[in-house]
């Protein structure tokens, strides 16, 4: 058994053990069962690179011999994890729904439903693995308001034709390219941009239970007024505001100010500058990988409560500050 681990966003492992496989996706995906054949010896093998900003995995996995992932909705997978065989099949069975996949559909397995994957022992396949916290929250920056529900996708995407295809495509240039210029993909700003696009890509393109919402979204403008205020909220967060502050920027009254921000993000002016505030320090922990500790990260976004502040960041994003800092950390 080989193993590597690093601070650098590349991740490579190569096992021969059931149980040491299962333990590095684990750490990966989510908790998750995994049983393998047993006419051959496991030979898992998983080069990939994570990006910083949300924490998505991006790369390439084989398990060498016959295997079945469970996956229990009550276990809590933290992520969703999308795959496309390179090279032979995987078939996914949720109910009495089976889906077959090869090098022309891609699987999502989601972590909110009870699935068993089974992989062939020729499946050499490209994989990438998206958070539910990353996936909400750049849902959440489309819709421009908060979700009531999880992103539940359609299982199969289409890696030959439409949108979906070309989503695979993009997935294919990044892993290539990653594996070649890892020190220009391993640049925060780069990475950020990124792994947001690559996110949004799967929403925009794998239909879903939001797309009509997205769709009609599209339809509607947002009142010059109220991006005016968004923009003086993201640019003057570190500072301390109020809502006079926000209404005199936009050039509103409180009440159509307020009207503005219920309607086009579910959220009032204030409850905006916290979840941005919120977000902010999540960025901090990630990229910076705690060169500066919680309490002072969370305080130069205007968090003077700790207790608070950790009780909004979990609820935010379904982690402790500390949890985060640790996953940065490596």
């Amino acid at each position: 058994m080989t193993l590597i681990r690093s601070n650098a966003p590349g991740l490579q492992a190569t096992h021969r053990d059931i149980a040491s496989a299962r333990a590095w996706m684990a750490d990966i995906c989510g908790p998750h069962s995994l049983q393998a054949s047993a006419t051959r010896q496991l030979a898992f093998e998983h080069s990939a690179n994570r990006l910083g900003s949300l924490a998505t995995v991006v790369g390439r996995i084989q398990y060498g011999t016959d295997v079945v992932i469970g996956v229990d909705a009550s276990c809590g997978l933290k992520s969703y994890s999308i795959s496309l065989p390179l090279d032979g099949e995987q078939q996914i069975q949720s109910g009495k729904q089976l889906a077959r996949s090869d090098a022309r559909v891609g699987l999502i397995v989601s972590p909110f439903e009870h699935q068993q994957l089974s992989i062939a022992a020729n499946c050499r396949k490209l994989q990438v693995v998206i958070t539910c916290a990353s996936m909400n929250r750049v849902l959440e920056q489309l819709l421009q308001r908060p979700v009531d529900a999880p992103i539940a996708f359609k299982t199969c995407i289409d890696a030959q034709q439409g949108a979906s295809a070309g989503w695979w495509r993009m997935v294919r240039y990044l892993v290539e390219e990653m594996d070649q210029a890892q020190p220009l993909f391993s640049q925060v700003p780069l990475a950020r941009d990124l792994e947001r696009t690559l996110i949004k890509g799967l929403i925009l393109s794998q239909p879903n239970n939001y797309s009509e919402a997205l769709k009609a979204l599209g339809e509607t403008r947002c009142p010059a007024f109220v991006l005016k205020a968004r923009r003086f909220i993201e640019a003057q967060a570190e500072n301390d505001l109020v809502l006079a502050d926000i209404q005199q920027a936009a050039g509103v009254t409180p009440q159509r100010l307020h009207e503005g921000f219920k309607q086009h993000f579910g959220l009032s002016p204030i409850a905006y500058l916290k979840r941005f505030r919120l977000e902010a320090v999540r960025c901090s922990l990630l990229e910076d990988r705690g060169n500066y500790n919680i309490a002072a990260t969370a305080s130069r976004w205007g968090f003077a409560h700790l207790g608070r502040f950790a009780a909004q960041y979990q609820r935010a994003f379904g982690e402790r500050p500390s949890q985060t800092l640790a996953r940065a950390r490596g």
